[in-house]
């Protein structure tokens, strides 16, 4: 259990790392340069992994409820209600992403090319939207969760050793995981439907360009790592998503607590806050282009003090 524990420690810290660089590089765009609507979706992607992973760590890994009093109450339901919002923003801010990326590509004569401009117009109307929305659905789930207390032990379900979920009538939780489960089908089903919408787009872009390229150059082309990396995101967050679903309905449906079922559980949701910012720094021709001039630079600074000591 500790060797599990000292995995998901280190989860939490490579994910925190990437996400607050990435973080800092938006910030830096949208201050300093004119930034893209890309960048405005991508940057509160990465600030919702930063907050989902210290969130989720407090709540599932370390238990920080040492006493039980109504300060460890408020704590213990503040940070779940905040790791529940955050993983409901996560979704839907990907489902975002990948819908404003298939009505850029779109080519001018596609339906989808008229919500190009609009899209851009209503942008900061849609993100009020998404936040308001995932900010009130979780509310009523403050109610269900609290610190652990010795009354009725049978009755609650620890999640950490101090905090707990609240007995549950199954009326509630079928309504709860009915809205819930509809919500993430049709988002992951809208994802899923512009994935293969964008794959189509570059596929054929690239049987267009197949007679102007040889089939070396083809092989390495930018459509088709695009491709590919869409693939891989998509299909990735889907996987990892309802694995973590799984997990947790069942902990919630059979009311078991389970350290290492929840430290599993722990880890696949962490998985893909974790990845994505590796992916986009990998994939962002700025930031390559930042560290490698760093990079250089740190080389020369290198070879003149060498020199001046020899």
């Amino acid at each position: 259990m500790s060797s599990l524990n000292n995995v998901l420690y280190f989860q939490v810290g490579l994910g925190v790392l990437a996400n607050m660089f990435l973080l800092l590089f938006y910030i830096f765009i949208i201050l300093c340069h004119r930034p893209k609507p890309m960048d405005l979706i991508s940057c509160q992607l990465t600030f919702i992994h930063i907050m989902l992973l210290l969130t989720g760590g407090v709540v599932w890994v370390t238990d920080i409820f040492e006493s039980l009093n109504i300060e460890n109450d408020i704590k213990c339901k503040t940070m779940f209600y905040i790791n529940r919002v955050m993983r409901g923003l996560s979704i839907c801010i990907t489902c975002l992403l990948s819908v404003f990326q298939a009505v850029t590509i779109s080519p001018s004569t596609s339906f989808l090319a008229n919500f190009k401009l609009k899209l851009k117009k209503y942008i900061i109307y849609v993100f009020f939207y998404i936040w308001s929305l995932n900010l009130s659905f979780n509310s009523n789930l403050i109610i269900y969760v609290g610190g652990f207390t010795n009354v009725s032990e049978t009755s609650q379900m620890k999640v950490t050793k101090s905090c707990s979920l609240f007995p549950i009538s199954y009326i509630i939780k079928g309504l709860i995981l009915t809205v819930a489960t509809s919500r993430d089908v049709f988002l992951v089903g809208v994802m899923l439907i512009t994935s293969a919408y964008m794959v189509l787009i570059l596929f054929r872009h690239q049987r267009q360009c197949k007679h102007l390229h040889s089939f070396s150059h083809l092989r390495a082309s930018p459509e088709k790592r695009a491709t590919q990396t869409i693939l891989l995101l998509v299909v990735f967050f889907a996987v990892m998503y309802w694995v973590d679903f799984i997990i947790s309905s069942t902990a919630v449906l059979l009311w078991i607590y389970d350290p290492v079922l929840l430290s599993v559980q722990k880890f696949v949701m962490n998985v893909y806050p974790t990845i994505t910012p590796l992916i986009q720094i990998s994939s962002d021709s700025r930031i390559i282009n930042i560290l490698k001039n760093i990079r250089s630079k740190y080389h020369q600074i290198f070879f003149k003090k060498a020199f001046f000591l020899l």
